[in-house]
């Protein structure tokens, strides 16, 4: 009987966002060593893209307060693979003295959840965007719209996917490298995750798609692979499925890396290096004292031991 070979995605990125959208909820600052440590452990076991922070007030987002920090720690080449979210043209300004390249430029598509997680109107945004455009360009950079509350705001309700639509094809998002679409919340499910993506890719200059998902439904994952059906090139998720927005009431943690690296299975990752990533997770739950969230963690845990996927004991 010859092997059964499992379907791989090679060519969908999986960016981690532990260190950003997975840290934002946790009660405490991860020192800079550790947070540094954890981006180095992320890059040795074959990620090409991590979020390392976000230039968000401290006194708004306390584990983010060292993200300049963490960029002053990096070297180039792994900058060179790093994301760092952003609301402002100075915020960009600031992480790119500190050695910033590639930017996370977010707003929401509502101006509820604008106005509470970053204080400005949506227009105020859309406006600020050629600066911030700018700055990363001029320094050689890659700046991506990322699109909050693109299903469904916690104050709204329902997003309109011409809204999403209307604002990814503004002139002043022109030279954008990608978009990212985010179910902020995690309230959508996969035909809207699919519907969206496949309307972004078709109906606007973007040819480069990043889907953000949160499990707060359940649908985490479900979503991920309907979003990579419809031509997705990019997911975001956080180790043991940490996160979630300090500004949208409901939200909850983000997928999990280790449950959306298990279900893609790209060549890179065995059950050897995913039993590291499992241990990576776990680590960084305990440091933080949050719990684990990953159900394919929890499944590498089991005693099932004929499945070569499950970590074995000792």
């Amino acid at each position: 009987m010859p092997d059964f070979a499992y379907p791989r995605a090679d060519d969908v990125v999986l960016r981690d966002a532990t260190l950003r959208d997975g840290l934002q909820l946790t009660g405490s600052l991860l020192p800079t060593e550790a947070k540094v440590r954890l981006a180095r452990g992320l890059f040795a076991l074959g990620f090409t893209e991590i979020e390392i922070g976000a230039m968000a007030r401290p006194d708004r987002v306390p584990p983010m307060a060292n993200t300049l920090d963490v960029i002053e720690a990096l070297t180039p080449d792994e900058l060179d693979k790093s994301w760092i979210w952003a609301a402002t043209p100075r915020s960009i300004e600031r992480a790119l003295d500190a050695g910033g390249r590639n930017f996370e430029y977010c707003f929401s598509a509502t101006d509820s959840h604008n106005l509470a997680n970053v204080g400005r109107t949506v227009e105020q945004s859309l406006d600020a965007m050629p600066d911030a455009f700018e700055k990363v360009l001029s320094a050689g950079g890659r700046i991506q719209l990322t699109l909050a509350t693109s299903f469904t705001c916690p104050f709204d309700g329902a997003v309109d996917p011409d809204r999403v639509i209307a604002i990814a094809t503004d002139p002043r998002v022109a030279g954008t490298s990608s978009i990212a679409v985010c179910d902020t919340i995690g309230q959508a499910v996969p035909t809207q995750v699919a519907a969206l993506v496949a309307r972004t890719l078709d109906d606007t200059a973007f040819d480069r798609v990043y889907f953000h998902g949160h499990d707060t439904w359940g649908l985490g994952v479900a979503n991920a692979l309907a979003a990579v059906g419809a031509g997705a090139a990019a997911l975001d998720g956080a180790l043991a499925g940490l996160g979630g927005c300090p500004f949208a009431p409901g939200a909850s943690g983000n997928t999990s890396t280790e449950d959306l690296l298990f279900a893609l299975r790209p060549a890179w990752i065995t059950p050897s290096t995913f039993a590291d990533l499992v241990r990576l997770g776990e680590g960084l739950v305990a440091d933080v004292a949050e719990p684990n969230r990953s159900k394919a963690a929890e499944g590498a845990r089991s005693t099932s031991h004929a499945f070569e996927w499950v970590i074995p004991a000792g």
